[in-house]
């Protein structure tokens, strides 16, 4: 599929259901290596060290007090990544949130955009998610395009 085969539009309301599902599972797919990123910088890792010391001896098993604060650390990222991410943000002034449409009519990507934080800063990408099945095919590169285009007259 060419990228010129794709027009960007403002979603639609019975587009909603749709949009949240290709959200969610844009984070579902990328959920384990935003957290593997998050729990292997430093502070992280120190953080982790120290849970892990205090509770070696609260617990007294070595294993269970290195293992326990890693595995409900992962639980937390995932989770806030999932309420965070994988719903559609507020309406803003810049409109949208907006689709990427096939032209069959197919929306295979979505994009939400916030003002920045202060007069003249722009504007920020908050989601950005590809259908799976259209992964590969130019529709990320096409909604950030549009993205500039959209912060730049804003």
């Amino acid at each position: 599929m060419a990228p010129n085969h794709l027009s960007v539009r403002e979603m639609r309301e019975d587009e909603k259901p749709l949009v949240l599902e290709m959200l969610k599972a844009g984070v579902k797919d990328t959920e384990n290596r935003v957290a593997l990123h998050a729990l292997t910088r430093p502070p992280a890792l120190l953080l982790l060290a120290a849970a892990s010391s205090g509770l070696r001896f609260i617990l007294a098993s070595f294993a269970l007090a290195l293992l326990l604060p890693v595995f409900l650390a992962v639980a937390a990222v995932k989770l806030g990544l999932r309420a965070r991410w994988g719903s559609l943000p507020p309406p803003g002034g810049l409109g949208g949130p907006w689709v990427a449409v096939r032209g069959s009519g197919d929306v295979c990507g979505v994009l939400a955009l916030a003002p920045g934080a202060n007069v003249g800063d722009g504007a920020r990408v908050t989601r950005l998610s590809v259908s799976r099945w259209h992964r590969r095919r130019g529709v990320g590169r096409r909604l950030l395009a549009f993205a500039e285009a959209r912060a730049r007259a804003w």
